[in-house]
């Protein structure tokens, strides 16, 4: 199964809460920080809630 590295590189200060929240789930806490995730239709639709705050890498 393909997998993608997702990496927070905007702060979630002044964001809506469901957008922090999707942060959150997706395992992220601080700028700079990086989590690998199966590429599934769930993951990518919460990274593209936020897509204005994550970058996305296909491993």
């Amino acid at each position: 199964m393909k997998q993608i590295k997702v990496t927070l590189i905007k702060s979630t200060i002044g964001c809506l809460e469901k957008q922090k929240a999707n942060v959150a789930a997706l395992g992220l806490k601080k700028v700079g920080q990086s989590k690998v995730h199966d590429d599934n239709a769930v993951i990518r639709g919460m990274i593209q809630k936020v897509s204005h705050l994550v970058r996305v890498e296909e491993i």
